[in-house]
């Protein structure tokens, strides 16, 4: 019954996954069908059940809240907890390096380190004290940033660059975007964080997925179960096959199978969204400017519908300059960037 229970967890877990991004996701055909989705249980589902949700969603996603942070801290808790309680020992047994095992353990510290570092640190708010100097730091490209530009929220001017966050309710310098995860926007002040919180959480995924590979095809060759036979429905005596051997270790080794298939799939969204963050970091974009620009890129799109008078200019990245120095420019201090701009 355990063993159901946990695979109902991870289930869940992942379709929790895939609604965070869906609902994350601000692609306008993702929106279409989620409004289409929407029209249609809104007949099925009483009014007082929709109102009941959407104040669930709101709270969830445009209000500053821990339940993400909490969520994120119980699953590594939980995915560390089944490593320690089931692979640990075995390997141990099996006279695996203590070294190779702690590394789990090791990268853990380190994401937990960054995770913290990332909540906590100011993004970069832009404030009356320090409007004037965010204003030097970039330069407008009078396209997707346009001078002289004030935000009717906060009622200061925008720097290039920056953006009004309406779940914080705080114009962000270099804003990226707002992650609730770490319930923090992600800005000039903290993205070095964010990427290297990134970067160890997805390492411990993989080096997770490894170590429980390792143990099942060591465990394979150790006791030589691809030259055992067994027999079929029919009667017949057969050869081990792959499909037979998964079938085998799913029913004597279950959580580790599991727990397996679940790092495994989170190392794959993990590694996807790693090499999205630093093309944007090798490419001195943010998320924001990205999906701004790729939508810009589609309105002169010939197949897209808009007003002829209202045909929008072309978005070209001004602030790149050259691998190194756009990588330098996130990850060394960013009030030593700030103060050479302003010199």
């Amino acid at each position: 019954m355990d063993f159901l229970v946990l695979f109902l967890f991870y289930l869940a877990l992942l379709l929790i996954g895939g609604v965070v991004i869906c609902i994350c996701s601000k692609t306008h055909r993702l929106k279409g069908l989620v409004r289409r989705g929407a029209q249609i249980f809104s007949y099925i589902i009483p009014e007082c059940l929709q109102r009941a949700m959407r104040r669930f969603l709101h709270y969830l996603f445009h209000s500053r809240n821990y339940t993400f942070v909490i969520l994120h801290l119980v699953l590594q808790g939980m995915v560390y907890g089944e490593y320690t309680w089931e692979i640990f020992g075995y390997c141990q047994e099996l006279e695996f390096s203590l070294y190779y095992l702690l590394l789990p353990y090791l990268l853990l510290i380190v994401n937990l380190f960054f995770f913290t570092v990332t909540c906590i640190t100011n993004p970069a708010i832009i404030t009356k004290a320090n409007e004037l100097l965010f204003l030097q730091v970039y330069e407008f490209d009078e396209v997707m940033f346009p001078k002289n530009m004030k935000c009717s929220t906060c009622d200061l001017r925008k720097p290039a660059r920056s953006k009004h966050c309406g779940v914080c309710n705080w114009c962000v310098h270099r804003f990226d975007h707002h992650c609730v995860w770490v319930n923090n926007c992600i800005g000039a002040w903290n993205i070095r964080y964010f990427l290297i919180y990134l970067l160890t959480l997805t390492a411990s995924a993989v080096t997770m997925a490894i170590v429980c590979t390792t143990f099942l095809v060591h465990l394979v060759l150790v006791s030589d179960l691809y030259e055992e036979a067994y027999i079929d429905d029919l009667g017949h005596f057969q050869a081990m096959d792959t499909v037979f051997l998964v079938e085998y270790l799913f029913l004597s080794f279950p959580r580790i199978v599991f727990m397996l298939g679940f790092v495994m799939v989170l190392s794959f969204l993990l590694c996807g969204y790693l090499c999205f963050a630093l093309y944007l970091a090798a490419t001195n974009q943010t998320t924001n400017e990205w999906y701004r620009g790729n939508w810009t890129r589609c309105q002169h799109c010939p197949l897209v519908a808009r007003v002829p008078s209202a045909m929008p200019q072309a978005y070209q990245n001004i602030h790149s300059h050259g691998l190194w120095s756009n990588l330098r420019e996130i990850f060394l201090p960013a009030f030593l960037h700030y103060e050479r701009k302003k010199k």
